[in-house]
């Protein structure tokens, strides 16, 4: 299940730099339960898809999963022992940018033994550090 956008507005885009904290989508919305990123970085559709396996399997389908992240940026490379030049290469793969305090995925309806093994289990999945959250209640 290969997640990319719908339609874009550029085929391909420059790499970027990732710097500063996360402000949006910071907090635990959703769910109960939350995983937050604790690095920089770039978190592939496949990347996200094995999380969300990870967790489905782990809570035994019984958790409610919410995924908080999506793969908006195309990433492009050039095929291995290309010459320098023609252009840059085609779109390899799809990534959602990461800064450390995003919420990647939230879960609910599960009690915080599971919900902490099956983050476990998500963890091992991501291309960079991260912890479990709860939910903050609102006053």
């Amino acid at each position: 299940m290969a997640t990319m956008p719908k339609r874009v507005k550029h085929r391909k885009v420059f790499r970027g730099r990732l710097k500063g904290l996360a402000t949006r989508g910071n907090r635990v919305s959703f769910g109960d339960f939350g995983l937050m990123s604790l690095d920089y970085g770039w978190m592939s559709a496949r990347h996200i898809e094995a999380g969300r396996v990870a967790a489905n399997r782990a809570t035994g389908g019984a958790a409610k999963i919410w995924i908080r992240v999506f793969p908006h940026k195309p990433i492009s490379s050039k095929p291995a022992e290309t010459r320098m030049g023609k252009g840059k290469g085609d779109v390899d793969f799809w990534a959602a940018e990461i800064k450390p305090g995003k919420i990647l995925y939230e879960l609910g309806g599960v009690p915080e033994e599971k919900a902490k093994l099956a983050f476990k289990r998500v963890a091992h999945k991501m291309p960079f550090k991260v912890k479990m959250v709860k939910r903050v209640p609102t006053t």
